[in-house]
């Protein structure tokens, strides 16, 4: 079954001021659309490839053929990685959105940075260095959260790995309002941040 493009799960303007009505169209309805399409016409003569999740799908890239296997990488990741990162955030002042997390993920947080500013800090820093276009992470492996970053749309679920919450530093993410200033997008975006929705995929992350 061909992939679709999942609706907002609240409207466009609702991450306002901190990310503009214009870039979410523009991000939800084109750069994710695109990827989708790419990655339906790259499995279109592959059917028991397109029956599986996409997070199935980019967590076992070797079985994707080789000829086709790039495309998937790119694209596949593009529609995990948005997938994720629609669901991550949330209307803009709202409860449960941005300010101090809370729950499982806000106690982790605090053993394995010592509070949620340090670990902002450290996320926005390391995120802020991805060379080019990619994405910032936040991991569970070993017993603790790890950032780490990652090129283009890969996705740490080719390594075996489940993504708690990612930031999207590709330009056509902030450029319309933030221009060439990555760190001021990476600070602005935390206010728009679904804690509920992260303490799902922490207590996922941990099995």
């Amino acid at each position: 079954m061909a992939y679709e493009l999942p609706p907002l799960p609240y409207d466009y303007n609702a991450l306002e001021p901190f990310i503009d009505v214009e870039t979410m169209h523009l991000h939800h309805d084109k750069h994710h659309q695109t990827y989708i399409t790419n990655v339906n016409a790259a499995l279109a003569n592959h059917p028991n490839l397109a029956a599986k999740s996409v997070d199935d799908l980019i967590s076992d890239l070797n079985a994707v053929p080789e000829d086709i296997r790039s495309v998937v990488r790119n694209n596949g990741g593009g529609h995990s990685n948005h997938s994720m990162f629609w669901t991550i955030m949330g209307k803009a002042n709202s409860s449960g959105i941005g300010g101090q997390p809370s729950g499982d993920i806000a106690r982790q947080i605090s053993a394995d940075f010592g509070d949620f500013e340090a670990f902002k800090k450290t996320f926005n820093e390391t995120t802020a260095k991805q060379f080019g276009s990619g994405w910032g992470w936040l991991v569970f492996t070993g017993g603790k959260l790890k950032v780490i970053t990652s090129a283009n749309q890969d996705s740490p679920l080719s390594q075996g790995l489940y993504p708690i919450l990612g930031n999207d530093v590709w330009e056509h993410a902030y450029y319309l309002k933030y221009q060439n200033k990555r760190p001021d997008y990476l600070a602005a975006w935390w206010n728009v941040v679904n804690w509920a929705e992260v303490n799902k995929r922490f207590a996922k992350a941990k099995g």
